[in-house]
């Protein structure tokens, strides 16, 4: 049986359990960080917790006898994907990362690329009113755009002491529904959407924007590491039965 740790967090991690769980071939741990909240639980085996590092990565390879490495964690995790590439190296296992395509462009669209979140801040127009859409820490380089009017949806409330921007903090999951962004969109007043390119199928604040013809300022996702990449599930699957099972699968040479 080959064992195959998957770096998990995002849906496509979820689905790939749950594709390679039907496998009798396969043992599969899927990895998940220790604040990672899935709203669906993980098929198969679940590992929690962080490992120090390249180094820690590299010896639960090493110790857990993994046969392959599927980084399928989200595109901005950039430091991950760079551990995940290193430890794979120092362990000797071969790795993958799941590279999903960016956003799709439209002619109706009116996306401006920045390449960071203080590239993003500055971007914005004096007085605006302004739908944030990253994470906690990220946002911080609009708190001293105190011009500014900041919508901010988190999944959990905000830590007492930290430094944010001026406007109103909503608790909650994005919806699916674009209508319902437009909705609140359109109840506070918001002028510019500021969102990380996080690829896949475009959210339903995007499908908002296009519908109401606002600008978005769209932070480009981070290159990632040398390796082999893929976009989609199937070529994982691909790899996969490559890597692991073509050598057992060939057919002997003749004497």
């Amino acid at each position: 049986m080959a064992k195959v740790m998957i770096l998990g967090g995002t849906a496509e991690a979820g689905e790939l359990a749950a594709r390679l769980a039907g496998d009798a071939r396969l043992d599969t741990v899927t990895s998940l960080a220790g604040l990672t909240r899935l709203p669906q639980a993980v098929a198969g085996n679940v590992r929690r917790g962080g490992f120090g590092g390249p180094d820690g990565l590299a010896q639960a390879l090493r110790e857990g006898g993994y046969d392959a490495l599927v980084d399928a964690t989200h595109p901005f995790a950039a430091r991950i994907a760079q551990h995940a590439k290193e430890a794979a190296e120092m362990a000797q296992v071969p790795r993958i990362k799941l590279v999903r395509p960016g956003f799709e462009r439209r002619p109706e669209d009116h996306f401006i690329e920045v390449v960071d979140m203080a590239e993003a801040a500055a971007s914005i127009p004096q007085g605006a009113r302004v739908f944030l859409a990253a994470g906690r820490r990220e946002i911080r380089a609009f708190a001293a755009r105190q011009d500014l009017w900041c919508l901010m949806r988190m999944i959990e409330p905000p830590v007492a002491g930290e430094e944010f921007p001026r406007g109103e903090v909503i608790l909650g999951r994005p919806p699916n529904d674009p209508q319902a962004e437009i909705a609140l969109f359109k109840e506070h007043g918001i002028e510019w959407i500021v969102s990380k390119d996080s690829g896949g199928r475009a959210s339903a604040k995007i499908e908002a924007a296009r519908l109401l013809g606002l600008p978005v300022v769209l932070v480009r996702r981070p290159k990632p590491p040398e390796g082999p990449k893929a976009a989609q599930l199937e070529a994982i699957l691909d790899w996969l039965e490559e890597t692991l099972f073509a050598a057992v699968d060939a057919p002997a040479s003749p004497a």
